[in-house]
């Protein structure tokens, strides 16, 4: 079988793309991968490191601020599509799997319009663009959340979530730093999180003053600024100040509290985990995606909410609090585990594996 894999733009789409990659090989060792992604994009790096070949278009997003603009845009995605058919009749793939972003929207519809089955993965509980396009020409779409008969065709809706980082469940919470204190910890992916980490270093005199072990990454972005503030505020020893996490599997098991964005992949990783959390939507992504993503946690009483606009105020508080409450935090993560989605991965892989049958 030969699967041809589309999507890209930021990790979001790009984790769950090479997550199905590996349940596919997983489930049909022969089988032979391609991935479709867009130039300049982090897919571009990402894929090859992850083994898998990835061929790179033009695509790029519509400039909705200045639309005069689009001509070249328009250009570029002519080319595109005129290099997937190329790609199509090259490789010859069974069927198409997207997952979303620009690079998704040109493979997947020049695929479709070649008579290739696809399915399409979506990871939010808002639809993205390029699927809602796609979802007439889709066979089955695979979602993360319930109720996404708003956005697509009910009668291919396959509840299956988001597939999760592997050996995500194999950390160890015996190999806490210090001793038995509640472990908080601060997580803004890669880049980094500015509305949380202004949070904290702003707090830092309040949290270097309690029992609490905080584990605060930064992410890359930030971290020269951030360490700077912990070393001014004493280099309190009960907060670790990196701008990386390489043990998340360990850190995860450890924190009995977690303060993250609200990104498909984190969500789903809570989820699965079981982990009391608050969330802080980013207001910079498309369509508000994060806010609707948190949501559907926040209205099953399965994480609490800070808005982006009042984290200064009572992120940090909300925190100090929120882990002293052992029956509000028991209560959290009774109720979002029971929202989890196990083997997401090998699920989609085995609806994609039907389809190219």
């Amino acid at each position: 079988m030969r699967y041809l894999i589309s999507g890209g733009g930021t990790g979001g789409h790009i984790f769950p793309a090479v997550s199905i990659a590996n349940a596919l090989k997983e489930l049909d060792p022969e089988a032979e991968i391609l991935f479709i992604g867009a130039l300049g994009r982090m897919e571009m790096e990402r894929v090859p490191q992850a083994g898998y070949k990835i061929i790179g278009l033009p695509v790029r997003g519509f400039n909705r601020a200045q639309p005069w603009k689009n001509i070249s845009v328009l250009i570029d995605l002519a080319k595109s599509i005129r290099q997937v058919k190329k790609i199509i009749r090259d490789f010859k793939p069974d069927v198409g799997v997207g997952v979303g972003g620009y690079a998704s929207g040109a493979a997947m519809w020049a695929a479709a319009n070649m008579g290739i089955p696809i399915l399409l993965q979506e990871q939010n509980g808002f639809a993205g663009v390029t699927n809602k396009l796609l979802k007439d020409k889709a066979s089955k779409i695979c979602v993360a959340y319930d109720g996404m008969e708003k956005f697509f065709p009910a009668d291919k809706i396959i509840l299956t979530g988001n597939p999760v980082r592997q050996n995500l469940t194999d950390g160890k919470r015996d190999e806490v730093r210090g001793t038995k204190e509640r472990n908080l910890l601060i997580i803004g992916g890669s880049l980094g999180a500015r509305t949380i980490n202004e949070s904290v270093k702003s707090a830092l005199p309040k949290l270097a003053g309690t029992d609490i072990h905080v584990v605060w990454q930064t992410g890359k972005t930030y971290y020269e600024k951030c360490r700077q503030a912990w070393e001014e505020a004493g280099s309190p020893a009960n907060i670790e100040c990196l701008d990386f996490l390489s043990d998340m599997p360990d850190r995860y098991a450890q924190a009995d509290l977690v303060i993250s964005r609200a990104g498909a992949s984190s969500i789903s990783e809570l989820c699965l985990l079981g982990k009391p959390a608050i969330l802080v939507p980013s207001p910079n992504v498309a369509e508000d995606h994060q806010t609707h993503n948190a949501m559907a946690l926040v209205n099953k009483n399965a994480a609490v909410l800070v808005r982006d606009a009042e984290a200064a105020e009572k992120l940090i508080p909300t925190a100090l609090e929120l882990i002293k409450d052992k029956k509000r935090l028991e209560q959290l993560h009774t109720n979002v585990l029971q929202l989890a989605q196990t083997d997401s991965a090998k699920r989609i892989a085995t609806e994609v594996i039907a389809l190219a049958k």
